[in-house]
Order: structure tokens, then sequence, then C-alpha cells
């Protein structure tokens, strides 16, 4: 196996999975990181897209890993959300998420999560 496909199977298993949760949340467990962005985007935008309530509540409590590319996808799921006219709301971010979007401002995006 290449070094290429080896770092790519990595980044494959540490990736966020997207799951259904408790009367329609969404619970995201795993790495929201730069290795694993693209997917997480993806999975958590489809997932956004086919909620069945308004309001999409995710919970980051199985978060394992996150840096800036994280947080960026935490803002496109919710650009997402609002397109399909829904609300997503967060809960139980890590706290290095919160200190993420502090630093880049953009934690008034997250504010009431």
């Amino acid at each position: 196996m290449t070094a290429t496909a080896d770092a790519a199977r990595a980044s494959t298993q540490r990736a966020v999975d997207i799951q259904v949760g408790a009367e329609g949340s969404l619970v995201a467990a795993g790495e929201l990181s730069f290795a694993t962005a693209r997917a997480a985007c993806i999975a958590g935008a489809r997932a956004v897209r086919a909620a069945a309530t308004p309001t999409v509540t995710i919970d980051c409590g199985g978060v394992t890993r996150a840096d800036s590319a994280g947080v960026a996808v935490l803002v496109e799921w919710l650009r997402v959300g609002r397109k399909a006219g829904r609300e997503v709301r967060y809960v139980n971010l890590p706290s290095t998420v919160v200190a993420i979007a502090r630093l880049s401002e953009l934690d008034s995006l997250l504010a009431g999560n």
C-alpha cells in the first residue's frame, strides 16, 4: 500500500460519524479536522437536509478532535440548514471548538448552542 493510500485510510477511520439520535437529533462522533472536513461536510449536510424537524439539534459530545477546519464544517452545516429552512443548534460543543470560534470571531454564529 502507498503512503497516500495509508493516509486516506487513516483519515476515513477518524472521520466524523453522523447518526440520528433521540427525537430526531443528530449525533456527531469522531474527528472534525482538516483531514476529515470534506467527508464531514457532506455527511452532515445530507443529514441536516434529511432531518424531519424544523430545528435540528446536533450533539457534538462525541467529537474527539477538532481544529479550525472542523469549525468551518459546523458553520457550513448552519448555512445548509438555513438554506433548507431549518434551524441548526449545537449542544455539547468541545472546548476546542468554542475556543477556535471565539478566536475567529465566529462565536456569534454558534451563539445559543
